[in-house]
Order: C-alpha cells, then sequence, then structure tokens
C-alpha cells in the first residue's frame, strides 16, 4: 500500500477521527489538519491546534498535534502524519509542535518522525471541584508523555 499526504478540512478530520480513533473523540476545533490515504480513500488524519495547557500557550509560537488516526493495519501513516504536521507548521511560522502519548503507547511513530520525548506531563482526572467536568475513563488518566519538535 502506497501512501500519500493530502488536505482535509478540519470538520472532514475530525468526522474521521470521531469514527475511528480508539479512545478519544475529536477536539473542539483547530489550526489546520492534513490527511493519508492509500490512493482510494483517507486512512489517517491529524489535527494540529492551540496547545491545551495555556501555559505552553504563552509567546504564542507553539501549536499542538491534538489528534493523530489512522485505521488499523496502516503502516507508517502515523508518522507521515507527524512529519507532515510539522513541516506544515514550520511553514506558518510556528517554532514549536508538542503532542502527548499515554504512558502504555511506545511512541515509535513519533521517533520515526523524529520527534524528542520530553518527559511526564501530567495525567490523572481533570475534574475538580472548582472546574467541575465529565470524568474520563481510568485507562485515559495514566501518566502521559509530552513530544516536541523545535527550531
Amino acid at each position: 500500500m502506497s501512501l500519500s499526504l493530502q488536505p482535509i478540512t478540519i470538520r472532514e478530520a475530525s468526522a474521521f477521527v470521531d469514527r475511528h480513533h480508539r479512545h478519544h473523540n475529536a477536539p473542539q476545533g483547530g489550526l489546520f489538519a492534513v490527511a493519508v490515504n492509500d490512493g482510494d480513500r483517507v486512512v489517517g488524519a491529524a489535527i494540529v491546534g492551540r496547545p491545551v495547557s495555556r501555559h505552553l500557550q504563552a509567546g504564542g509560537y507553539c501549536a499542538e498535534v491534538t489528534r493523530v488516526c489512522v485505521l488499523d493495519g496502516v503502516k507508517n501513516g502515523c508518522s507521515m502524519l507527524y512529519g507532515a504536521c510539522w513541516r506544515a507548521a514550520r511553514a506558518l511560522g510556528w517554532r514549536r509542535l508538542i503532542t502527548y502519548t499515554l504512558k502504555s503507547e511506545s511512541g515509535t511513530s513519533l521517533r520515526g518522525a523524529g520527534w524528542v520525548c520530553i518527559g511526564e506531563a501530567g495525567g490523572g482526572n481533570w475534574n475538580k471541584k472548582s472546574r467541575p467536568r465529565v470524568d474520563t475513563p481510568a485507562e485515559l488518566q495514566q501518566v502521559k508523555f509530552r513530544w516536541e519538535m523545535s527550531i
């Protein structure tokens, strides 16, 4: 299977993520999206937005890959999307691009695209007395790792 990148709207990428991501729905909004196809159909999509953490938004030159999703069996699709996200972000003037993986995820696709693991970053439940949230499933409350590409 030969993969190719293609443009995709945030709305189309969000619909793909909602249908196929194994543990998350699509994020609210985004800055841009990119897809990968096998010649006949979209088999993966990535969405880039502003950083979820407001502390990382300081300075305005940091963006975040908020979702990457490929169909099962699509070899190298995630790495291709992560690489494309960084190239597009750089072309648009971003100086830093981040993303997160769960502790249970290997990060192989990120390493394959040249990303660097910065270390542990949070985890846990976002539901606080002062800021009520819908409880997230326990498997998503584990420690996460932050990955980064920067100039």
